[in-house]
């Protein structure tokens, strides 16, 4: 599972949260857990008053935007301006994962595997 900013902006500071519950369950199960730079600058604004977040973070692997082409390429495709989302469409895509949002309309757009949060 990739995770975007929704979940991360909702929960991320709740330990009793959906999200927390998911990774304590990904990480009793070994399984990884994804996200990426462009996600956690959307949520990283204060990290001296969001313990909990980077407590969360330290169970996922962190993506770099390196595929710009493939980003430009499903903008593009999907008529969408989005680029963390669509970052995060590749990045699924290449993972063979799914994404967990908030955003049903740009995930659809984007032809995205994803669930709601």
């Amino acid at each position: 599972m990739i995770v975007d900013a929704g979940p991360f902006i909702v929960d991320g500071e709740r330990l009793n949260s959906r999200l927390w519950a998911l990774i304590k369950r990904a990480a009793a199960r070994g399984s990884e857990l994804h996200t990426t730079h462009p996600v956690l600058a959307q949520v990283r604004r204060d990290p001296s008053r969001q313990a909990n977040l980077s407590r969360a973070l330290r169970h996922f692997d962190i993506h770099a935007l390196d595929e710009s082409t493939s980003v430009g390429r499903r903008l593009a495709t999907s008529g969408t301006s989005d680029v963390v989302d669509a970052h995060l469409a590749v990045v699924a895509e290449r993972l063979g994962t799914f994404i967990l949002s908030t955003d049903a309309d740009d995930m659809s757009a984007l032809g995205a595997r994803f669930e709601i949060y």
